[in-house]
Formats: C-alpha cells, structure tokens, sequence
C-alpha cells in the first residue's frame, strides 16, 4: 500500500491530471511563525490552568473536572507543534520519518475532537446548573464527570486510531511531506466516512452547544421578569456567557475546516474536482487547519470565565503592572520638576 501511494501513477486521477501542489514559500515562513506563537501562548496558558487546578487547598466541580482535561488535551498537543514547526521551517520538508508523522496526526486529530467533546460537556454541564436545577447536583457530580470525561478520551481516541495505520508521509516535488491531503486521497469511500465523522464530530456538538446557550437564554429572560433585580448578575449570567464563549470559539476555529471539507467531499462524489479545484481545496486546508489549531490557543479564554481563581490571578497580574506603569509615569514629572527647580536654584544661588 504504501508503495502505491509513493507512485503518482497509482492516484486515480489527481496526480494525472493535475500534479501535487505544495504552497510558496512564503507560506511555510508565514505558518512556522504562527506555529511557534500558538505553542508559546498554548504551554502557558494551559500550564498556568493546571497549576491552579492542582492545587491542594482547591476543591475542583464538574466544571473544573472538564477544564482540566481540557487543558491536558492542549498540552498534549502543545508536544506536537515542534514537529509541526520543523517541517513549515524546512518548506513542507517532513524530517523524522513516516511513524512520527502518524504519531503527530494522531495527536493532534485527538486534540482537536476531544476538545470539541470536552467543550459540549461544559455547556451541558452549565446548562444543568442553570436549566435543570433541582437535579443539577445529583447529574453534576465529580464522579459523574470523570466518567464523562473517560468516555470522551476512549471515543476521540477509538475515531482516530486509525491515523495511526495509514501511511501519512509522502514524497512530493522532491520532500516527504507529513499530513498533506494526497496521503489519504487514495482511501477508499473516503467521501462518505469524511462526511460521517463530520457529522458526529462537529455538527452534533455544535447543536448540542447552541440549544444549552439558548435554553440558558431563556432561563436568564425568565429571571429577569420574575427578578428584575437578580437578572443582571449571579451565577445564571455567568453560565450563559462562558456557553457563549465555547459556541464562539466551536464555530470560529471549526467550521472553517469541517465547510471546506464537507463541501470539497460532496464535490468528489459528485464527480472528478478539476486541477484548479483540487488547488484551491489543499490550499484552503493549510488556513483552515491553522484556525481549527488555535483552539489550543483560545481554551485560556474559557478558563478566565470559567475558573474564579485563573480571573482573580490574570486581573491581579494586570492590575499589578497597570499599578506599576501608573506609579512610575506619576514619579517621573515630579522627579522632572524636582530637577528643574533644583537648577533654578543652582542659577539663582
């Protein structure tokens, strides 16, 4: 199999009528610099939240139990972008051989839809605290929700096993590139099982997210004409704003990917796509691939609205420099003046 797929001629029809394109050079600069930026802010971040969450004095809810293993998630991936970086750096140059490219594309798929499952469960988890109060505590149990989070690892993992036996390298215009479109194109019934785990992985979550920050919704609108004077704060408003966070972030980091892949294997059953379609499709994955990783990069986001103790320690941390700044752009004009009347004096005497 994997001889076939190193032959350009084996490909059905891509390689014949239109030859395997890779991005301009300025495309790899452009990627390994945003690569590098996300593993940064991602490590931090997510190290920061784990350090919080592990502390001994902190008693950790259903909610912090999904964070943390959310945060795991992003770490985990965090391991991957070094290898991600080393290939945008040598121009779509894959150095370490065909296994840690599977490795790479097996964690990295792993993060992306085991985080989307971890997300869902936070709006869920919030939409029980919120809608369904009189049964919140015995369903928002910690125990319920490491089993939920278990569940979530063995499903993300059993969907993505199989990257792990198909061959991900390829050599292109002279390089072995990792993960590129042409090294699955060759899958038979790829369309239909693309479209499927699209289905189940991104469409489902999205709906589930958007009908807990609506029930929320209304449950807020509820209070307001029953309470106007609690509408405008406590724990419902809280609720329906972090669910708004994670359906902003679902849908900017993963539709992108999941419309141009959808759209692009419905094309493929309908018939052969043209070279120019083929072009602007692999193309498109390069952007899109890169919002759906900033995720990583935005879960900090959910942890400031949903950790009390990751909000108070960031405001303290930027209260404390605002201070600083303040203080010492306050000092300086007296300091100045001080000086000038000081020389005034000097001139006088």
């Amino acid at each position: 199999m994997a001889s076939d797929m190193a032959d350009p001629s084996s490909l059905p029809y891509s390689a014949n009528s239109c030859l395997p394109h890779l991005p301009p050079r300025g495309a790899s600069v452009a990627l390994s610099l945003f690569y590098t930026v996300l593993l940064v802010f991602s490590a931090l971040g997510n190290i920061l939240a784990l350090c919080l969450a592990c502390q001994k004095d902190k008693k950790i809810n259903s909610t912090g139990v999904y964070l943390v293993h959310l945060a795991v998630s992003d770490l985990l991936f965090s391991l991957a972008l070094p290898g991600k970086i080393t290939y945008y750096v040598l121009d779509f140059s894959w150095p370490f051989g065909d296994g840690l490219c599977r490795l790479t594309a097996f964690i990295m798929y792993l993060n992306t839809y085991g985080g989307v499952y971890l997300m869902t469960c936070v709006s869920v988890d919030r939409y029980l605290a919120v809608v369904c109060t009189h049964q919140s505590q015995r369903l928002r149990s910690t125990g319920r929700a490491k089993l939920t989070c278990v569940a979530v690892w063995v499903l993300a993992l059993l969907q993505n096993v199989p990257l792990l036996l198909t061959p991900m390298a390829k050599p292109m215009a002279g390089k072995l590139t990792c993960m590129e479109y042409v090294s699955v194109e060759p899958i038979l019934g790829l369309p239909v099982m693309v479209l499927a785990a699209c289905a189940i992985s991104f469409c489902m979550p999205v709906v589930i997210i958007l009908f807990c920050y609506v029930k929320i919704a209304l449950k807020l609108c509820s209070t307001a004409r029953e309470n106007p004077l609690a509408s405008g704060k406590g724990h419902p408003r809280r609720a329906c704003l972090l669910t708004l966070v994670v359906l902003v972030a679902v849908v900017l980091c993963f539709s992108p990917y999941h419309l141009n892949v959808m759209q692009f294997m419905v094309r493929e059953m309908l018939g052969p796509p043209s070279c120019a379609e083929q072009r602007a499709f692999t193309l498109a994955l390069q952007v899109t691939v890169s919002f759906m990783n900033v995720n990583c990069g935005i879960d900090p986001i959910i942890y400031f609205f949903a950790s009390t103790r990751y909000r108070k320690w960031l405001l303290g941390i930027l209260k404390l420099r605002a201070s600083s700044s303040s203080s010492f752009s306050s000092s300086s004009p007296g300091r100045t003046s001080s000086e000038t009347q000081t020389g005034g004096s000097q001139k006088r005497g």
